[in-house]
């Protein structure tokens, strides 16, 4: 079985290592690159960090991305890759790409980075969600949020300290997670394998 070529970006601001480790391991074959390849069955966007530092570093790419996305091609967003699907952030006054409507705002809680492990209430069936049991918990780091004015978009979410956070995105080719799926075992992995099989449609 032909293994798709999964890219993910290089956004100077993320888990590139172990993302392309989990990919390979769910039989894709990843390749890290600074710039988007139109050829890519699927394409990641891992980000930690603050969001107008990942939007500086992807702006020579920003209309490559867009036309990536645009094109129906399989995008996953990890972390910070979710939120710059937004239109911006209290974080920065940097524009993000606009996919979704909505913003990105802090979490509203007394212990602000949300860092840990939290199990998802799914809201609805998704293919990036596909085999993950409701209540099962993946690891987190971070302190914003994305706050989507379409709720059609949110698949799954999560509550911290009375916060509903928006955990996972997704619509037609397009899906994030704002926990890391390469940090939380074998539910995280899932999610990984189900990308890497989304992306295998587009090699035949």
């Amino acid at each position: 079985m032909e293994r798709p070529r999964i890219g993910i970006v290089d956004c100077r601001s993320g888990n590139l290592r172990s993302v392309s480790k989990a990919v390979a391991h769910e039989g894709g074959e990843p390749e890290i690159l600074s710039g988007v390849d139109e050829d890519w069955s699927g394409l990641i966007l891992p980000g930690v960090g603050a969001f107008g530092h990942v939007m500086r570093n992807i702006e020579p790419i920003r209309r490559e991305l867009v036309d990536y996305i645009e094109s129906g091609k399989p995008y996953l967003g990890i972390c910070l890759g979710l939120q710059i699907l937004f239109e911006s952030s209290e974080e920065d006054p940097e524009p993000g790409l606009g996919i979704f409507k909505g913003r990105v705002t802090r979490v509203e809680a007394r212990k602000v980075p949300h860092i840990g492990w939290n199990s998802l209430d799914i809201l609805r069936d998704s293919r990036i969600l596909a085999g993950v049991r409701p209540g099962e918990y993946f690891y987190f780091v971070h302190s914003y949020a994305a706050r989507p004015a379409d709720d059609e978009v949110l698949v799954a979410t999560c509550n911290y300290d009375g916060d509903i956070l928006a955990s996972v995105v997704e619509r037609e080719n397009v899906a994030a997670c704002q926990f890391h799926p390469e940090k939380s075992g074998r539910a995280g992995l899932r999610v990984i394998r189900n990308f890497v099989e989304i992306s295998r449609g587009m090699t035949r």
